[in-house]
């Protein structure tokens, strides 16, 4: 029964959370990002309090929490935040034509403030919510009255981060997961900044029912945000070179469901390359030939493909038990028939984000895995392994339509009377080689 209403509301309602979800909490507007997994004995540590998150389950995307204190210790709270902050700086614009105050007679020597850190221990003994603890702050500053309107709004704005904490419960998609990783853990993801991202997906023509091929060494963010593009339709291939494949840790924060799941497959780069150079010496052999080895390779497939079902199904027990809505079946092992699909029409797109990787070197094996017209984007961090990979295509004629792209991208502080560019913003966001593949007579 909880296992139906688990799936039945994360199929039928994805607003609304629920056990086992992926949740991103944004706790004092930006200053800390965390990625946690809803459960009933899952904690959040904010500031010294450890909170439950049980709370979380079943609120909508996009609620507000503050911490507050209980009989049984600090717990998340919802609570609707007001509008009286936009008045107040309305009024505050309108105050200043008149008055001219500033800051220059403030000195900041720490004797301001005549309420001790012993008083306000004594104020959360007795039961004190973390308004009365700021607005008691407030009324014991002595230069608070002194400052401008502005000056004000940033001091009441600073105590209530330290003692009114407020959690945003936030959706975990790509440009959420993207935005928080690249402020948190950049290295993961190769500094791959949003808008960057969305350049990969629309150079490549990530569209419905589209067979896309991803080379993905950032963490599996780019596989995520194909799956998450494609909706359902469609493969993403995940492709690697080697023998180990790389992790995908980011696409399972996403919260897909089982279609979708069942559309994110793996593929080693030699099994792609295989049935590619060995389709021309089957078709040149004898008929009877060709058979027996196409049932002797249909036969190894299946009893490799079965072994792998079994194992599969003997961990998804286990992962089922102790978390039901947790999902398995991402990043499978391609099926010998959708292999074979491939090899007969090629993909539609190809993205490549592998910093660690020779660009030329891996773009000369996978580019004959590509139909015909078919658009490819490659980021890299750095331009000279993209310019040497343009060079080479243009000198084989391999591709048409190539050029090279650096995104750019100014985040604007957009507040009343103070619109400017952020003084702390991110000026570099990488390279990007696209263009089309062309048919060659070779």
């Amino acid at each position: 029964m909880s296992e139906n209403k688990v799936h039945g509301d994360a199929v039928e309602n994805p607003r609304v959370t629920w056990d086992g979800c992926s949740v991103l909490l944004d706790i004092n507007d930006g200053d800390r990002l965390v990625f946690s997994r809803l459960s009933g004995g899952a904690k959040l540590k904010i500031g010294n309090k450890n909170c439950s998150l049980q709370p979380l389950i079943g609120c909508p995307f996009g609620s507000f929490f503050r911490v507050e204190n209980g009989e049984d210790g600090p717990y998340l709270s919802r609570y609707t935040p007001s509008n009286e902050g936009n008045s107040v700086q309305e009024q505050g614009d309108c105050q200043l034509k008149d008055e001219l105050r500033d800051n220059r007679a403030l000195v900041d020597n720490n004797k301001a403030q005549s309420l001790t850190g012993d008083a306000i221990n004594e104020m959360r003994r007795q039961g004190a919510t973390g308004d009365e603890i700021v607005e008691a702050l407030i009324a014991n500053s002595a230069t608070f009255e002194k400052k401008t309107v502005f000056s004000q709004e940033k001091y009441r704005l600073k105590k209530q981060k330290k003692y009114a904490p407020i959690v945003l419960l936030r959706r975990p998609f790509t440009r959420s997961i993207c935005e928080a990783y690249l402020k948190k853990y950049p290295v993961r993801i190769g500094f791959l900044r949003m808008d960057t991202l969305c350049l990969l997906l629309s150079m490549a023509n990530v569209s419905a029912n589209s067979d896309v091929l991803v080379v993905d060494m950032v963490g599996g963010l780019l596989t995520g945000a194909v799956a998450e593009r494609l909706g359902g339709t469609g493969y993403v291939c995940n492709t690697y070179p080697g023998g180990s494949p790389y992790p995908m840790d980011i696409a399972r924060i996403f919260n897909f469901g089982e279609e979708i799941c069942k559309r994110i497959v793996r593929s080693p780069l030699t099994d792609l390359l295989l049935s590619v150079q060995t389709e021309k010496p089957k078709l040149s052999s004898q008929n009877g030939d060709s058979c027996s080895m196409e049932t002797e390779s249909n036969e190894q497939i299946s009893s490799t493909v079965g072994t792998e079902e079994v194992t599969l199904a003997s961990e998804n027990t286990n992962s089922v038990e102790r978390k039901p809505s947790k999902s398995a079946k991402l990043g499978e092992k391609a099926p010998h028939d959708i292999i074979c699909m491939w090899k007969e029409n090629g993909f539609s797109s190809l993205i490549i984000a592998a910093p660690e990787l020779d660009t030329w070197s891996l773009v000369k094996e996978i580019l004959p895995l590509l139909s015909n017209s078919a658009p490819f984007a490659i980021y890299h961090q750095y331009l000279q392994p993209l310019a040497t990979c343009m060079h080479n295509l243009q000198v084989g004629k391999l591709a048409v339509g190539l050029q090279i792209s650096e995104p750019w991208l100014r985040e604007y502080q957009v507040l009343p009377s103070r619109t400017h560019p952020c003084m702390q913003m991110n000026g570099f966001g990488g390279y990007i080689l696209s263009g089309t593949k062309i048919c060659t007579n070779s």
